[in-house]
C-alpha cells in the first residue's frame, strides 16, 4: 500500500493479549520475548514498545513478500528493505526509528544465540535533518507565565505546572507523572522519571518553587481532593492532568499573551529552557544531565545558538577577527 510523502507508520497502542499468537509468524516467538525484554529489562514506556512492534512487523511483512527469512536476512537485503521504505514515503525519521528497531532485535538474538551475525552491524541510516523549534525569548517566557489567573485554584496550579514546565525542563509525559513525594522543596530540587524509568535529579528555579508551595498547601485539594492521588497536578475531579490537556493549556495561555499557538507547547518550553541555559554559557554535559539524555549527542541539537550571537562572541574572543 503506497503512503504519501512524509508519512510515518501508525502504531497501535493495543497491548498483545495474552494467548494469541506472535505479531509475525516469521519472527516467531522472538519478536514476543523482545518486546518483553524492552519492558521488563529495558522499562520501556508502552508507546515506544508499540513503536517497536510496528517497525519490526512491518519488516516481517516485506520479508514475507520478499520470500525472505528474517532471522538470516542479509546486510544487502536490509538495504532493499530500507529503500523500499523510502519508496513508499516514509519519512527519514520514521525510517531511522525502524532502523533502530531492528538494530535492537538482532543484537537480541545475537545474545540469545539463535543468530551468529549482525546484519544491521555495518548498515547505517542517515536521519536527515531534525527541524527544531524556534525558542521562546525571555520576553516571551515571561508572557507566557504570567497569563494564569493566580486569584483562582486552577490559575495557581496552572502557574505552577508552567513554572516547572520552563524552569526544569521536563517532558510533558514527565511533568504529568511527577508526584508529590518526587519534590524537594526545601532543597530546591525533583526527582524525575523519564525514558526507560530512568530517574534522575533536576534543579527548580526559586519562582517555581513559591508557586508549587502555594499551590500544594493552600490549593491542591480545593482543585481536586483525593486521599490516595498523590500524582502533583490534578484536574477538577481529582484525576492527574493529561498530557493532551497540558498541550492545550499551553496553547491557551500562549494566545492570550499574544504569541502564536502554533510557536508553543510544552516540548518549545523544555527547548527554551535548553537554549537558554546553553545561551548562559552552561555546560553542555550539565544540561545533558537535567534533559536527561542518554548520548550527548542528542542534547547538541539545543545548541543551535543563532549565528548573530556567534559572530559577537567570534569577533570580541577570537584574535584574529
Amino acid at each position: 500500500m503506497s503512503r504519501a510523502p512524509g508519512a510515518s507508520r501508525a502504531i497501535s497502542q493495543e497491548p498483545a493479549a495474552a494467548g494469541k499468537r506472535p505479531e509475525s509468524e516469521e519472527l516467531g516467538g522472538w519478536l514476543t520475548d523482545y518486546l518483553e525484554h524492552l519492558r521488563v529489562e529495558r522499562g520501556l514506556a508502552a508507546r515506544s514498545v508499540a513503536a517497536y512492534r510496528a517497525d519490526l512487523v512491518a519488516f516481517a511483512t516485506w520479508c514475507r513478500s520478499e520470500r525472505i527469512e528474517p532471522l538470516g536476512v542479509a546486510p544487502s537485503e536490509l538495504r532493499r528493505y530500507l529503500d523500499a521504505e523510502a519508496r513508499i514515503g516514509l519519512t527519514s525519521r520514521s525510517r531511522a526509528r525502524g532502523m533502530s528497531a531492528l538494530r535492537g532485535f538482532y543484537r537480541f538474538v545475537v545474545r540469545c544465540g539463535r543468530v551468529e551475525v549482525d546484519p544491521t552491524e555495518l548498515l547505517q541510516v542517515r536521519e536527515g535533518r531534525r527541524r527544531l523549534p524556534a525558542p521562546l525569548s525571555y520576553d516571551e517566557v515571561d508572557r507566557l507565565l504570567a497569563q494564569p489567573d493566580t486569584t483562582d485554584p486552577g490559575g495557581v496550579r496552572d502557574r505552577a505546572l508552567l513554572e516547572v514546565a520552563y524552569g526544569s525542563g521536563l517532558r510533558v509525559s514527565e511533568l504529568v507523572g511527577l508526584r508529590l513525594a518526587d519534590i524537594d522543596l526545601d532543597d530546591g530540587f525533583l526527582r524525575c522519571r523519564g525514558k526507560g524509568s530512568k530517574q534522575r535529579l533536576v534543579p527548580l528555579s526559586d519562582e517555581a518553587v513559591t508557586w508549587l508551595r502555594c499551590y500544594r498547601d493552600e490549593h491542591r485539594a480545593a482543585i481536586g481532593p483525593s486521599a490516595t492521588e498523590d500524582h502533583t497536578f490534578l484536574g477538577r475531579r481529582g484525576k492527574p492532568l493529561s498530557r493532551q490537556w497540558v498541550g492545550k493549556l499551553v496553547k491557551r495561555y500562549a494566545i492570550a499573551a499574544g504569541i502564536a499557538s502554533e510557536r508553543v507547547s510544552p516540548h518549545v518550553l523544555r527547548h527554551s529552557f535548553a537554549t537558554h541555559l546553553l545561551e548562559g554559557d552552561a555546560d553542555l554535559r550539565a544540561v545533558q544531565a537535567m534533559l536527561g539524555h542518554a548520548r550527548i549527542v542528542t542534547t547538541e541539537v539545543y545548541t543551535h545558538v543563532d549565528r548573530s550571537r556567534l559572530r559577537q562572541v567570534y569577533d570580541r574572543y577570537h584574535p584574529r577577527a
